[in-house]
């Protein structure tokens, strides 16, 4: 039987590792021939199983031989010694490489007597094996089973046999046994919902889970966090078992970066000063962090926590100045046809469901106004101090003027305003005065779900909203007067200044969802602070329990309420007292 801890999720936020294999004797798999050699592959390719997450171990040198024990028992350790004294006779302290858990006692002071290279520190297996040529494993252990899944030769010592005892024959270990036994004696877990699945689903979250790992490993410092959100940052950006360094300095953050060569996170609207520059100097990368487009069920100006994050190593998404990763994906990603219906999927779930970037729509908005058969457009406000307005917005600045625009470029229409949901909850800036908005505009929409609002339009025109990505999803035309991410794939009529030189691609709907909503972002479980997928995400959407206000948003909500009342208020007591004056 294989090792049963090969498959287990790593221990995120120092908590034990989960396994997600159990003995069956009822598998999901009948173990043919062709399971069997697309399972070793998978293993073997996607680097998982094991403790993958642990830190690689780099050796230099090829050893032909190592020797491996994960148990710290006398009865293995006495084994141990036998075999290495034996081993080191026949092939020389050059040749051997080891790996055992104790820094100390009998068998490290060995080693280190017979100058034996010993890996002592936890460390992925898969980094030891692509140096070694045979392994000698004593015990059941995952460095034996994973090498044999690589076709290395793999002998066991001390196996224990039916009665416990250790056998006194050595076995060769068979790649194809091992791949079998993994196929038919066991049951596989699915960890977000505790549910049964098959080995392929395992592997594919084993593979998110590794690659998100690998990526963690190269942040040294994460500056410009929000307190409040930093024990996500942490769950986004852990590296098992360590969690991630929050700094408040950038002498802090440059220093310990230098010291690692590694790079800088932080979150871009709280960049501090002078934190790119030095790190420019320094040759530091400086790692752009940004909320994900499906983010969460509560607005982020109300203090609820991200479940979506983008990490951006080029630039940033909304700054169309700089490349950034989503721009590349976009323009240089083959989309195989099972990533597209994956999209195509995922789009008609968040269609389907009323799913926005802040969650589930309610009710939709009723409409409060007559077109008389004109063509209805819709224009979404936008926070006017927002970078995605600021520096994706070209020569228009703020959403009069975007009104200005609309109307000067349809004259006939029927223009609909919808203020964003941080002006009219008082968080954010970028209120109008009503007049001014009906100068331009013909109706103003309060309340309700925009996708309900989306349902009752015929066209959708705005700077850079992600209500026009959104837009696209349901098959509404969309006019864009900025650089949105989305504007320059073909799907859109751009009035703005679009980086044409970059983009000009042409995509299928469902290739720019593939890039914006599945290969860009980053996911975490809110249930389980596990990293997921996004149909994980929007599945949990669903839970309202997970989504309730905490003391801390509640505070926040009553202080956007009364902050809009006030201003009422005052504007209410300006227009008194100009009536009263005339």
């Amino acid at each position: 039987m294989a090792c049963p801890s090969l498959f287990r999720c790593p221990p995120f936020r120092e908590v034990q590792p989960l396994h997600l294999a159990i003995p069956s004797c009822r598998p999901l798999h009948d173990g043919t021939d062709a399971e069997i050699a697309w399972l070793r592959h998978e293993i073997v390719s996607r680097r998982v199983g094991g403790t993958f997450w642990a830190a690689p171990y780099h050796l230099g040198n090829f050893f032909p031989i190592l020797i491996c024990c994960s148990s710290t028992q006398n009865t293995t350790s006495h084994m141990l010694m036998q075999l290495l004294q034996q081993m080191l006779r026949q092939n020389g302290k050059d040749n051997i490489l080891l790996s055992y858990p104790l820094k100390h006692g009998r068998i490290a002071r060995f080693a280190r007597q017979n100058q034996i290279r010993h890996v002592s520190m936890s460390c992925d297996p898969h980094s030891l094996l692509d140096h070694v040529g045979q392994v000698h494993e004593v015990g059941e252990g995952e460095i034996g089973t994973l090498a044999s899944l690589r076709g290395l030769e793999v002998v066991r010592h001390a196996v224990p046999g039916l009665d416990g005892s250790a056998q006194a024959d050595p076995i060769q270990l068979d790649g194809n046994m091992v791949a079998h036994a993994l196929l038919t004696q066991w049951h596989y877990v699915n960890p977000f919902n505790k549910k049964s699945t098959d080995i392929r689903n395992v592997i594919e979250i084993l593979t998110l889970w590794r690659r998100v790992i690998d990526e963690n490993r190269h942040i040294g410092a994460c500056i410009g966090m929000s307190w409040w959100k930093r024990d996500r940052i942490a769950d986004f950006l852990a590296t098992p078992p360590h969690g991630m360094r929050f700094v408040r300095s950038v002498r802090q953050a440059l220093g310990l970066c230098r010291k690692r060569g590694a790079s800088i996170a932080t979150w871009v609207t709280r960049m501090p000063p002078g934190l790119e520059k030095g790190a420019k100097e320094e040759n530091i990368p400086v790692w752009k962090v940004e909320d994900g487009f499906v983010r969460s069920v509560g607005l982020g100006s109300g203090l609820q926590v991200p479940a979506s994050i983008i990490l951006d190593k080029r630039g940033i998404y909304y700054d169309p100045a700089q490349p950034s990763d989503l721009e590349h994906i976009l323009a240089t990603t083959r989309f195989d046809p099972q990533l597209r219906n994956r999209a195509r999927n995922l789009a008609h779930y968040l269609v389907h469901k009323g799913i926005t970037k802040y969650g589930k729509a309610g009710q939709s908005a009723v409409a409060g106004w007559d077109s008389c058969g004109r063509r209805t457009i819709l224009v979404p406000g936008q926070v006017s101090d927002d970078q995605s307005v600021l520096r994706g917005g070209g020569q228009i600045r703020g959403n009069l003027e975007l009104l200005q625009a609309v109307r000067r470029h349809n004259p006939d229409a029927f223009i609909l305003y919808r203020p964003h949901p941080d002006v009219t909850s008082g968080y954010r800036a970028g209120a109008l005065n009503e007049r001014d908005v009906l100068a331009w505009a013909d109706h103003i929409s309060y309340g309700g779900s925009i996708t309900g609002l989306m349902e009752q339009v015929d066209e959708i025109h705005t700077l850079t909203s992600l209500a026009g990505f959104e837009g696209l999803l349901r098959g509404i035309p969309v006019v864009t007067y900025g650089a949105p991410f989305y504007a320059g794939w073909g799907l859109t009529r751009d009035m703005g200044d679009v980086p044409w030189s970059r983009r000009g691609r042409i995509l299928h709907i469902e290739e720019l969802v593939a890039g914006a909503l599945i290969l860009y972002p980053r996911y975490l479980d809110p249930l389980t602070r596990l990293p997921c997928e996004a149909e994980i995400l929007v599945d949990r959407f669903e839970d309202s329990a997970l989504w309730r206000p905490t003391t801390l948003m509640q505070v926040k909500m009553a202080y956007g309420r009364t902050k809009i009342m006030l201003s009422k208020r005052i504007r209410q007591n300006a227009w008194a007292c100009g009536s009263r004056s005339k």
